[in-house]
């Protein structure tokens, strides 16, 4: 604890009670994320893509922890818009510890959704990246934080509907060429995102690996 913490204590963001940002009775009454498909929102055996919904260059499966709301909503909005990165230590503690219980595709890459060069250079970090490096290491994945770029700014997904989304990320997403000689290894990715609502930026992400040559795609966020 540094002396910041005796002066400015840290409380929970959902009840109040000092000591963490996130309490340990605020997470564990957070909903858990069913399992379902990552098309057609049906439940799903540990998330993957039904054979019906599956497409060429689609996602494969999706796991998903939480659901999008109390003190994991609060949290990932802290994240994106105040810059909390402590709290993202902590949310990543608690996932970690639900991850390593789950069934889980046959993992050996994680990457982050990327945000444009002048988003990060505004904001001073992307908080997939640097809740995505502590998952990774954790579970004892390769984390390649550039394995995606992202070409072009687009509007904060957050503020649209859900056809203006997918119009918004369109191709926006390309393989880093400077991770060509990971093949033929780089088979199986898992993209990390905090939050799978219509899924438009994630689809997107696959279509850029497939089309690459990446064999399986997976999907992991904080939550859906």
């Amino acid at each position: 604890m540094g002396i910041l913490d005796f002066v400015f204590p840290k409380t929970c963001i959902a009840c109040g009670k000092t000591g963490r940002y996130i309490c340990r009775s605020c997470i564990d009454k957070n909903p858990s994320a069913r399992p379902v498909c990552p098309y057609c929102r049906h439940p799903s055996v540990s998330g993957a893509t039904h054979a019906g919904c599956g497409k060429k260059t689609g996602i494969d499966g999706l796991v998903s922890i939480w659901k999008y709301e109390g003190v994991v909503k609060k949290a990932i909005l802290s994240l994106k818009y105040k810059y909390a990165t402590e709290m993202g230590d902590e949310l990543a503690d608690y996932l970690i510890g639900l991850l390593k219980v789950k069934m889980l595709p046959g993992v050996y890459y994680l990457c982050p959704i990327p945000i444009h060069w002048y988003r990060q250079n505004t904001r001073g970090f992307n908080q997939s990246v640097e809740v995505g490096k502590v998952i990774s290491s954790a579970m004892g994945w390769n984390f390649i934080p550039d394995l995606l770029i992202k070409k072009r700014a687009t509007a904060p997904q957050a503020e649209l509907d859900r056809e203006t989304r997918m119009k918004n990320l369109r191709d926006v997403f390309m393989f880093n060429p400077v991770h060509r000689s990971l093949f033929p290894n780089l088979k199986s990715v898992m993209i990390f995102d905090d939050v799978f609502t219509t899924g438009s930026t994630i689809l997107e992400a696959t279509k850029a690996l497939k089309m690459a040559g990446v064999e399986k795609v997976w999907g992991l966020t904080i939550a859906g």
